[in-house]
């Protein structure tokens, strides 16, 4: 018979390697030589057993100790045999890790029982007023959702019954499966780990352990929360089985639209009509901001469509950075109706304007600019 290959070049890692990096480097070639995934290729199943002895001796301590002073020889003069004849040791040892690969079962070992399963999340929208969302607000929602049932508690089982143990796996929630050479522990398929198995569901539930409810549900809106972001309520989701923890409701914001005010980010967006003497001679004119009103100073000869940024006036930040700015920008409005006397007046400022665009030459500059 030829010398078996080293077991650490079968698996292609240093002598120094982790258990961490063994496992990996096994875990990897197991995937892709699996006999599973290599019907009928004798080349595959061969490199799949070798590389498996190499593990089943890397992977525990005392034999790679062994191993790393006496080589092969060592293995079996001190009586440690590291192929697959008889060794439920091994097939144990290997259960966790197929049942990763390949979903044989769902690990563990025997006896462990089924695992509980957590409730499952639910999600809502909530409708906020845009000023609400600035400022922070609490809302009142329904949501429908799992409940434990009143009847059985929860437990799925009509009262007055008990669940019996499972005679497929004797009540240790597990089985022993044969996978070509393998001998894998998977979940008993009868009572899905539970060791149990219930003869007589709950009739209000279907054996389910829960039931719809309709929960009012208060939630803190914080202030400065923007259209899109999402509140989560730990715990307020469905109810969980047999007891597990429940799962979380997820509340996602939207903020209607203002007639007045628009947002982007913490920063907030208006515009305000001044009249055109403001504009030209200035003025202190009041304006609305999200927290009130406040004070501007337009100056002399403010143009149409100036921006004035008010600091600290915006909407609170989530991070609790202090608050953004509010952008003001100026409109000049232009009055549809005009009484005599006005007309009067502004036939005379045109006039007035006129003749020092005309004195400056700026009509003339602009023509011959345009013409040339």
């Amino acid at each position: 018979m030829s010398t078996p290959r080293d077991y650490y070049e079968v698996l292609g890692v240093d002598r120094s390697a982790s258990d961490a990096e063994i496992k990996k480097a096994y875990r990897k070639l197991a995937m892709a030589n699996h006999p599973d995934r290599n019907p009928d290729n004798a080349e595959a199943e061969s490199r799949f057993k070798e590389a498996s002895e190499a593990y089943s001796v890397l992977s525990d301590a005392d034999k790679r100790s062994t191993y790393d002073r006496f080589g092969h020889a060592g293995l079996s003069g001190a009586g440690m045999n590291p192929g697959f004849n008889n060794s439920d040791e091994i097939f144990s040892h290997f259960s966790d890790l197929f049942g990763d690969l390949f979903g044989f079962g769902g690990g563990g070992r025997a006896g462990g029982g089924r695992r509980s399963r957590r409730g499952g999340d639910l999600t809502v929208r909530l409708e906020v007023d845009f000023l609400d969302a600035v400022h922070g607000c609490e809302h009142d929602i329904t949501v429908d959702r799992d409940a434990p049932c009143d009847t059985c508690d929860g437990s799925g089982i009509e009262p007055g019954y008990s669940a019996e143990q499972c005679e497929t796996c004797g009540g240790v929630g597990e089985v022993i499966q044969s996978q070509m050479f393998l001998r894998i522990r998977t979940v008993c398929p009868t009572c899905h780990g539970s060791g149990k198995v219930i003869r007589h569901p709950c009739k209000a539930c279907s054996g389910r352990g829960t039931q719809k409810v309709t929960s009012k549900l208060k939630v803190s809106v914080p202030s400065g929360i923007e259209a899109g972001q999402v509140l989560r309520l730990g715990g307020k989701g469905n109810s969980g089985f047999e007891g597990a923890t429940p799962g979380d409701l997820y509340v996602e914001v939207q903020t209607s639209a203002h007639e007045f005010f628009e947002r982007r980010g913490s920063d907030i967006f208006c515009e305000v009509p001044v009249s055109y003497a403001q504009a030209c001679l200035g003025a202190d004119i009041t304006v609305p901001t999200v927290h009130g009103e406040t004070l501007l100073q337009v100056p002399k000869g403010t143009p149409s469509g100036k921006v004035f940024q008010l600091s600290g006036e915006g909407a609170p930040r989530l991070d609790g950075r202090g608050r953004g700015s509010q952008f003001i920008q100026m409109v000049v409005a232009v009055p549809t109706t005009l009484g005599s006397e006005e007309e009067d007046l502004l036939r005379r400022l045109a006039q007035l304007q006129d003749e020092k665009v005309v004195e400056r030459g700026f009509l003339r500059e602009f023509w011959d600019k345009l013409t040339s």
